[in-house]
């Protein structure tokens, strides 16, 4: 069991400096460089990767008629709220589109994904055509380490490795969280959960 340890340990060593070459490849700031801000994820990183949130989840006093279980966005406080019922919430501070993409509506979690994939959309992709056209789960991935899906939209609950980012105004629409937050969260809500996203 030590030895098991120690070669997992060993592996990680590796992998961790594998990733801060690739940091320095691409400019030190994340994995697309100085630009990666305008994507939904961060640079490489591991699980939980980047630091804490800067914005700790906490419980709060949460009044309203949403079920519990409910996720609640508010966009312009830059905080989701899983509702837990008794008139409490569980608030995490997250990352919002920037100004023109920010967005509002009812939708569902139609999917939920451990370290997901990343096909850039079509619209992502004229603005940034330097951008991979796909990229494989992993460390590296912008999505980070869990992603949640809502409805049909192109947009997602996600992790990032940029835990500064984190109640600011820097996506393309998606929210992001810390791989630690959205991993916590990604173990409460299930498939067909309500998103109520708020400007």
């Amino acid at each position: 069991m030590t030895r098991f340890v120690a070669l997992l340990f060993a592996a990680l060593t590796l992998l961790a400096g594998a990733g801060h070459a690739q940091a320095q490849n691409f400019g030190g700031s994340g994995f697309f460089g100085t630009d990666s801000r305008d994507i939904m994820g961060g640079g490489p990183n591991f699980f939980g990767g980047g630091g804490a949130s800067p914005i700790p989840r906490t419980t709060v006093s949460f009044a309203s008629n949403y079920a519990p279980g409910t996720i609640v966005i508010n966009t312009a406080e830059r905080r989701l709220y899983l509702v837990l019922g008794n008139g409490q919430a569980l608030r995490y501070g997250i990352g919002v589109g920037r100004d023109g993409f920010r967005w509002s509506g009812t939708h569902r979690i139609t999917a939920k994904k451990e370290w997901p994939s990343w096909t850039p959309p079509v619209q992502m992709l004229a603005r940034r055509p330097d951008l991979p056209r796909h990229m494989a789960g992993g460390i590296d991935n912008p999505l980070g380490a869990r992603a949640i899906y809502l409805g049909s939209t192109l947009y997602r609950i996600h992790g990032s490795n940029e835990p500064e980012t984190i109640g600011q105004a820097v996506s393309s629409g998606c929210f992001r969280m810390t791989n630690d937050d959205v991993t916590d969260l990604y173990g409460r809500v299930s498939i067909g959960t309500t998103v109520v996203v708020k400007n």
